[in-house]
């Protein structure tokens, strides 16, 4: 017996628990609070435009007819942006939707309140308030509306009752199935209350996102400018790093390598009456010392040239020429020295395009044009050699077009097989 009533007590917690979720679910209160405080707001700009009109109709002056739309008109540009703020914020505290402001002119000055009234945030605005806000308010009002409807039709059998037992004439006996229709359109229309009230919710804030909020343009041009900034801030700190790594090999490892290196070549060449083990032992050291200062300046050369740094772009390219085992044709002119960053991206374009000609071209000579035009650093390397210079193939020219574009320069390379290859690097100077 106890566990009879047991199981119907829980069931009617649970057919309770149903009740509740299916006639007031958990967002509704909160829906109805916004729907009721926001009512002001979005009916506000409306009011402001429709209300003076009947006062106009009835001046028969011209000008006082202009005058009072003028004054509503100024009006409502006074008050949009507040109406705006206002609108955000029952949507932040409320709903919890956080929608940033649009960034907007400063209006405290003539210019200023010209470039506001041209902007395409303020036409938004006014867009959402004038013409969107008014029909979200009145569909809002739809969820009281039905609840009062739904529990006038639910409660039509106490209705009924209740005035029958008056007994009024005209009420006539015999609709007990039309009465019943209309409860379970009652119950329908209290079923739907909420949900059309949040479907309402849903689009204002859908609304208020695209219209009150940033553009989704200016927000993407804004992440663009940011992040290109960003990139830049990176790009120019690395090499500023490899400029230090740079001096510090220079300055530190190197000249205790020369220094080193200087020694051994005066023991070796002094000391003549040592065994000759002992000889062989400087000697070979003598020459380990000489290796590891050629491999340590060509690392040097590789993460930054002093050159470059000290003398410019064009002095940094004719030591790459002097150095390659192909005769290279130098044309530079820039007479304005570019970014470091850039400057650098240059250097190991041709640095490294002149490696693959002497590895793989096979080719007699090569040239080698740097020109600024404008804004644009222009540098070509072509060869007369093979040909067939492919991105896909090795990391040299991957790593090349990967540097470029981290300035956004473009890289191309025209190498047919049999000849000739041409790469060419446009790099922006205004960086």
């Amino acid at each position: 017996m106890e566990f009879a009533a047991g199981l119907v007590r829980a069931s009617g917690r649970l057919l309770g628990r149903w009740f509740a979720a299916a006639f007031w679910p958990a967002t509704t209160s909160r829906n109805l609070r916004f729907i009721l405080a926001s009512l002001p707001v979005q009916v506000a700009a409306l009011a402001i435009i429709v209300l003076p009109v009947p006062t106009a109709a009835h001046l028969r002056a011209g000008k006082l007819v202009t005058l009072v739309l003028a004054f509503s008109v100024v009006v409502l540009v006074a008050v949009l942006p507040a109406l705006s703020a206002a609108q955000r914020g029952l949507l932040r505290v409320i709903l919890g939707a956080d929608i940033p402001p649009p960034a907007a002119a400063r209006r405290t000055t003539p210019r200023g309140l010209l470039a506001w009234l041209r902007a395409e945030a303020t036409w938004r605005q006014l867009a959402y308030h004038v013409l969107v806000a008014p029909v979200l308010a009145l569909a809002g009002l739809l969820m009281p509306f039905l609840w009062t409807v739904g529990i006038t039709l639910a409660a039509i059998y106490a209705y009924v009752g209740l005035v029958r037992s008056f007994n009024l004439k005209f009420i006539e006996p015999g609709h007990t199935v039309i009465y019943g229709y209309l409860t379970v359109l009652g119950a329908l229309l209290l079923l739907a209350a909420p949900r059309v009230g949040a479907a309402v919710i849903r689009l204002d804030t859908w609304a208020a996102r695209a219209l009150l909020g940033s553009s989704r343009v200016k927000a993407l041009e804004h992440r663009v400018e940011t992040l290109t900034e960003s990139r830049a801030g990176v790009v120019d700190a690395a090499d500023a790093e490899r400029r230090r790594i740079e001096r510090d090999l220079h300055d530190g490892a190197q000249q205790r390598l020369v220094s080193l290196a200087m020694h051994l070549g005066l023991a070796r060449a002094g000391l003549t009456d040592l065994p000759e083990d002992a000889r062989q032992v400087i000697a070979e050291a003598h020459d380990e010392a000489k290796e590891a200062l050629a491999e340590l300046r060509h690392l040097v050369r590789g993460l930054h040239p002093a050159i470059l740094e000290h003398r410019g772009l064009d002095a940094a390219l004719s030591g790459i020429a002097a150095r390659s085992p192909v005769p290279v044709r130098l044309d530079v002119h820039i007479p304005q020295r570019v970014p470091p960053t850039v400057e650098a991206i240059a250097y190991f374009v041709v640095s490294e395009a002149l490696a693959n000609t002497a590895k793989h071209a096979r080719a007699s000579h090569a040239g080698v044009s740097a020109r600024r035009e404008g804004d644009v650093l222009r540098v070509t390397v072509a060869d007369d050699g093979l040909g067939g210079a492919d991105l896909s193939r090795g990391t040299g020219l991957a790593g090349l077009t990967q540097r470029v574009r981290s300035v956004d320069g473009t890289l191309s390379i025209s190498s047919p097989a049999g000849g000739p290859t041409t790469i060419t690097a446009e790099l922006p100077c205004a960086w």
